[in-house]
């Protein structure tokens, strides 16, 4: 996936209301950017960070710039959390996750459960439906550990409750988990976090529910879809 205009290097000052942060551009303005992030971003967020923004000149935008980018430690990782869902689409569609690359047929955002919508829906002739649901991944606390979730998600926990009554009512179901930050090389739950969702990814696996897990090259042109990481549930 391959950013719309090319992104613009700025210093975090602080990031605030879950969806607006101030920055500084390199020319010495201060401006604000929207943050397409509703979770916790923790360790993404801390003052004189180096962020890249993307800027736009859409009239119907009420901000000029969004945050897509942050470098911590050294490691670029993803902001904006809909770049998961490009990211993962564009590879399902290209055949790329190797489990599912069998199926011809990709949608996206399709209703199921309790008013829920599955990220992307697979059908193929002869195959049961494959409902995949996608998680950003942008925590890591041990080096090469990439973890979810970042915070307490009961809405994760409800995905992974309704992915394990697909499977049981006939169909096929993945959790896949998507790693945007490029210092990473194996993942693994964060039940000290959310207990509640350690504990329901355990049940929805043994109830037939798969995981699994890819790495991403995010850069300042694109973020990139790369290999398959081992996954600890």
């Amino acid at each position: 996936m391959k950013f719309e205009t090319p992104l613009i290097r700025a210093t975090l000052l602080r990031r605030y209301k879950r969806f607006l942060a101030d920055v500084q551009l390199e020319d010495g303005r201060e401006v604000t950017a929207h943050v397409a992030n509703p979770g916790s971003m923790l360790g993404m967020k801390d003052e004189g960070l180096t962020v890249w923004l993307e800027p736009n000149d859409d009239p119907k935008r009420k901000l000029d710039y969004s945050w897509k980018l942050v470098e911590v430690g050294g490691a670029k990782v993803v902001v904006d959390t809909a770049i998961a869902n490009k990211v993962v689409g564009g590879a399902l569609r290209a055949g790329l996750v190797p489990a599912l690359a069998e199926y011809q047929t990709v949608k996206a955002e399709v209703k199921y459960g309790e008013g829920s919508r599955i990220d992307f829906l697979l059908s193929g002739e002869g195959l049961p439906d494959c409902y995949v649901e996608v998680k950003s991944v942008t925590l890591s606390r041990e080096k090469g550990l990439a973890e979810f979730p970042d915070s307490v998600t009961a809405r994760g926990t409800k995905h992974l409750g309704e992915l394990a009554k697909m499977v049981a009512d006939g169909h096929r179901a993945v959790m896949l988990y998507l790693v945007q930050r490029d210092d990473c090389d194996r993942f693994d739950l964060a039940g000290d976090i959310d207990p509640a969702y350690a504990d329901a990814a355990v049940l929805a696996q043994a109830g037939g529910v798969e995981f699994l897990c890819f790495a991403t090259k995010p850069t300042v042109e694109g973020v990139y879809f790369m290999e398959k990481l081992p996954i600890y549930v």
